[in-house]
């Protein structure tokens, strides 16, 4: 393959990686490539051969010689009995569970070649068991009901069973956009996503039954992509180009501290000491030119003993060991945006509401989240800066009762919830969902469980609101900003999970990785 070729493979990759669509939406797409005379059959054949391609990669004839295929009434059986006649063709000994007598007409077609070469169609699970290798071509996109009756009982067999499961497009039984389980799914080791991502990759509910998930592009045009969403709020998925591009490097040669921003932080208590530290640590990360934390008095020593770079202001506190309230001399003007919340304990409510009061960019986590829903997410509505929230969801539900209770898609959530609050909105989870009021979401697709420890949301508190700082001056948008430090906190997770397994990335180590994380990126942009 040519370097050109290359590179504009690479391109295009890039940019697919980008898009995220509804079952409602890929429909549309399809039916204007359809209407402009591309034929579903060459398309069905295109799809089928980068499927046994992929598979005949990852599976080779020589440890996978039998394969069962599991054949669905729609086009999405019809590529799982393209990929059936191909790999039957090229020396697998291939059988096909075929539960439904009603097909497609073109499903149908490719049946009926099935028969006449030999390949055996059974109406039950079990003969399968033998096989090395499953197919799942049950269900395509846009299944909206219950899977019930044999079927149902079908799938919960095979998964089962230890084989490796190939699902064509989406696990049969999930729902393309909510990812929920419409009674039952198939668990499969690989999903092969065809075209473009479906939101279901990127909903937490889905994770357990896709697998290990990859795109297959074959070759839908850009321009009936874009016409179909132009129109209507994007879902994007977070790419590493996307998010290195709004990081505040390069650095101009002549720049100082102040140019680099200056960031309060907020947080703190006798009771969680190590929010602040972490929080602090992490904000020195991102690079923030200038660094204040408020903390109780009692905090103060500990702190400017970890962070001598920082200002540490000492605070009247609770008898609990809260902050009371900040010193008459702390001007909140002075500072390009404040973050609020880890370790706070509740007694400290009286600091929260001159923060919303303020006009300065605003990040609220932890406690400055459960004091909001106090005071009601009303107070936000008000506010002349940007707001950011980093709810996890127990947190959202204290903030957006009626939201939560109405739908478990993440991405309605957070839609919903930045467009009533007029905030920017990122809802934690394994798969980070982000939202701004103007109803745009970026869904992160990579994270690890690593991440689910004690501390990693005051690393993310401190990480973002330093970059935060930088791109306020920078001229970045600040959902961009949230966007970019999520995957940042995500990738360094990852990389230490990778070094220290996942038992081992506690929020301190998590910070060590912080820079290594993006460094290599960062020197290499063309891996």
């Amino acid at each position: 393959m040519s370097d050109r070729l290359l590179s504009f493979t690479a391109s295009r990759l890039a940019h697919l990686h980008q898009f995220v669509v509804t079952a409602d939406q890929m429909s549309q797409i399809e039916e204007r490539v359809f209407a402009a005379g591309m034929p579903v059959a060459a398309l069905m054949e295109k799809v089928g051969g980068l499927l046994v391609h992929w598979i005949r990669s990852h599976y080779p004839l020589v440890n996978y010689p039998r394969v069962g295929v599991l054949v669905g009434p729609g086009h999405n059986g019809g590529d799982a009995l393209v990929v059936a006649r191909e790999l039957h063709l090229q020396g697998y000994e291939v059988k096909r569970y075929q539960p439904l007598s009603k097909l497609k007409d073109l499903t149908q077609t490719h049946a009926a070649y099935a028969d006449s070469l030999g390949i055996p169609a059974l109406d039950q699970i079990d003969p399968l068991q033998d096989c090395q290798l499953l197919i799942d071509g049950l269900f395509g996109f846009g299944l909206t009901r219950s899977v019930e009756g044999t079927l149902a009982d079908a799938i919960n067999q095979l998964n089962q069973w230890h084989q490796p499961i190939v699902s064509i497009d989406i696990p049969s039984g999930l729902h393309t956009d909510t990812g929920a389980v419409l009674g039952t799914a198939v668990r499969a080791t690989h999903t092969l996503c065809l075209g473009l991502w479906k939101q279901a990759f990127l909903q937490d509910e889905a994770l357990a039954q896709i697998g290990e998930a990859e795109l297959l592009d074959f070759g839908l045009p850009i321009a009936d992509i874009e016409a179909v969403l132009s129109n209507r709020p994007i879902v994007q998925r977070v790419t590493s180009e996307m998010a290195i591009a709004h990081l505040p490097l390069p650095r101009a040669a002549t720049t100082h501290k102040y140019k680099q921003g200056h960031l309060l932080l907020v947080c703190g208590s006798r009771q969680y000491m190590g929010a602040a530290l972490l929080a602090g640590l992490a904000a020195r990360a991102s690079g923030v030119g200038m660094l204040t934390i408020a903390v109780p008095e009692t905090l103060r020593t500990l702190l400017i003993a970890q962070l001598p770079d920082a200002l540490v202001i000492g605070c009247s506190e609770t008898e609990s060991g809260a902050i009371a309230a900040l010193p008459d001399s702390v001007n909140l003007a002075k500072y390009n945006a404040i973050a609020c919340g880890p370790g706070l304990t509740a007694e400290a409510a009286p600091v929260v509401q001159p923060l919303l009061n303020s006009d300065t960019p605003l990040l609220l986590d932890a406690d400055g989240l459960n004091i909001l829903a106090h005071i009601g997410i009303v107070a936000l509505q008000s506010r002349s800066a940007p707001t950011i929230l980093t709810p996890h969801l127990g947190e959202f539900r204290r903030l957006f009762p009626d939201i939560a209770e109405s739908t478990h898609d993440r991405i309605a959530l957070v839609q919903a919830a930045a467009t009533q609050s007029g905030a920017i909105v990122l809802l934690k989870g394994a798969r980070t969902a982000i939202a701004n009021p103007a109803g745009l979401v970026w869904l992160n697709p990579e994270s690890t469980p690593a991440l689910a420890r004690g501390g990693s949301g005051d690393v993310l508190t401190g990480l973002m609101s330093g970059l935060l700082v930088q791109g306020i001056l920078r001229g970045t948008s600040c959902s961009q900003i949230a966007v970019s430090a999520a995957w940042w906190h995500a990738q360094a997770g990852i990389l230490a999970s990778q070094q220290r397994t996942e038992l081992g990335v506690d929020a301190s180590t998590l910070i060590q990785f912080l820079i290594p994380a993006i460094a290599d990126l960062l020197n290499h942009p063309d891996r």
